[in-house]
């Protein structure tokens, strides 16, 4: 019996237990699924562009489980017709980019990934010549899976494929353009820069990027793909992680850290002080560089971005405009303002996740770490945001709703909150409200919303001065506790 796909659907992506190990995790994203779900991505290609010969790239970042479900995606994609490209260890973004290298020019691609999820997980990502799919695409995917509708054609084949190569020749090419140094082919010569690639599909960044063109990337760390992640979790937003790379760069003396998540479209960044440069500062960097070529544009954020950064990209002439959080939601919303005529370079999530218009809107963590080394190859690039401020606290908490229908029931939080704060004289709400509710006070501001796919209530909170954030968590108590089917146990663990 074909078990129901739709379980699978994480927004625009695909996400499973690939692997048997943690207590109370059953395997749901079997070789069985994976096979239907490609088969089905065919059939959507298909059917999309009105094509019956199509060619479809494969890839994987470093989890145990992907030369696995990897031979099962590709046996469905061979027995359904289709000229397979197996590209083996790759990053996310270069998939998208075998869709537009000419000398690939695929219909579609496959990445297995799952991020920075646990060991034992894995997905996968889709895309065609527009870019990734959005989670109506997916659902159509998984309708044609569930119900077996494909389109079948014979003559599939496979082929092996060093994108890899392709893309680092692509990423080499832009930083000779954008340093042009006297001595063309080593631009970078001079300049020490560290990379952690955590273990997963990045380290192709220092051999096939950075060393050639002449850097010396002496301390880089975590290189070797790793599926079991030993050293740490692959996640510039994880504290262990950049507190790794941010040693190392002191450690070395280097002029620059560069951190990749698992699948690399996630980076972030540490100046030659050992400081980080994650989360608001990345996307003050980026913004920065934006800056240069496009004065005055608009930058698309995710909601939980700092009063200080909104200050910073007003102070430097650019417009913010904060959005949902998910990557495909700010970048969707990007491609909207400009479809509208408003000028919008760049969307960025504080995750790392960051797409510039001028690269396809796509999010590529090695090619936001490519502009950053140009930028460094010129000046230090903590110049560019040496007068970013930072709020004094910052706490993140997180809700979990008891309710079957945790959806409504997040919903009725939402509103009554806003019912709250129309009759609370320390609190007005924000001017602009795309994601749950955030509320503003003198010293700071919490924001209250639903997480993308879970039973949750992630709260953030900033504030200026200290203890303000415990403050702020007081004022919020008294209606928290009204809900029932909220746990509130890390609410009253931060106030106690």
């Amino acid at each position: 019996m074909i078990m129901d796909y739709r379980k699978l659907q994480n927004g625009s992506d695909i996400r499973g237990i690939a692997i048997e190990g943690i207590e109370g995790e059953h395997v749901n994203l079997t070789n069985e699924a994976v096979y239907d779900l490609a088969r089905a991505f065919l059939t959507f290609i298909r059917e999309k562009h009105s094509k019956k010969d199509c060619r479809i790239s494969i890839g994987h970042d470093s989890r145990l489980s992907a030369d696995s479900l990897c031979h099962s995606i590709m046996d469905g994609l061979i027995f359904d017709g289709a000229q397979v490209l197996d590209c083996s260890l790759a990053s996310t973004p270069s998939m998208f980019m075998s869709c537009i290298f000419e000398e690939y020019d695929c219909d579609g691609a496959i990445m297995v990934t799952a991020s920075h999820l646990p060991f034992n997980r894995n997905g996968m990502k889709f895309f065609d010549k527009d870019g990734g799919l959005n989670k109506e695409d997916i659902a159509r995917i998984i309708e044609i899976a569930n119900t077996q509708s494909f389109i079948h054609e014979n003559n599939g084949s496979c082929t092996k494929a060093n994108l890899m190569d392709t893309y680092s020749r692509h990423l080499q090419e832009i930083i000779k353009e954008g340093v042009n140094a006297p001595d063309h082919e080593h631009p970078l010569k001079g300049l020490h820069i560290v990379v952690d690639a955590g273990n997963g599909a990045g380290g192709f960044y220092v051999e096939k990027v950075l060393k050639p063109l002449g850097a010396n990337v002496e301390g880089s760390q975590f290189l070797e793909p790793d599926g079991h992640f030993p050293n740490h979790i692959p996640n510039p937003e994880d504290k262990e992680a950049m507190d790794s790379i941010c040693q190392a760069v002191v450690k070395h003396k280097a002029d620059l850290g560069i951190i990749f998540d698992t699948d690399v479209d996630r980076s972030s960044a540490v100046d030659s002080h050992g400081k980080p440069i994650s989360r608001n500062a990345i996307i003050a960097l980026a913004a920065m560089l934006v800056k240069k070529d496009h004065a005055g544009t608009t930058i698309v954020t995710d909601s939980v971005t700092s009063d200080e950064l909104h200050d910073f990209l007003n102070t430097h002439g650019l417009k913010h405009h904060r959005f949902k959080r998910g990557y495909k939601n700010v970048i969707n919303e990007a491609i909207r303002l400009n479809e509208a005529g408003i000028d919008c370079q760049l969307a960025i999530e504080t995750s790392g996740h960051a797409a510039l218009k001028e690269n396809y809107f796509l999010d590529d963590g090695a090619y936001l770490a490519t502009k950053i080394v140009i930028e460094a190859a010129k000046t230090p690039v903590d110049e560019l945001i040496k007068d970013l401020k930072y709020p004094l606290e910052e706490k993140e908490l997180r809700f979990k709703i008891n309710a079957e229908d945790f959806q409504d029931y997040g919903d009725q939080v939402l509103d009554s909150l806003k019912e709250f704060v129309a009759k609370q004289p320390n609190m007005e709400p924000a001017k602009d409200n795309y994601e749950g509710y955030r509320v503003c006070f003198d010293h700071g501001w919490f924001l209250l919303r639903k997480s993308l796919h879970d039973p949750i209530l992630p709260c953030n909170i900033e504030s200026t001065k200290e203890g303000g954030c415990k403050e702020i968590a007081n004022t919020m108590y008294p209606f928290m506790v009204q809900f029932e089917k909220l746990d509130l146990a890390s609410l009253r663990q931060f106030i106690e």
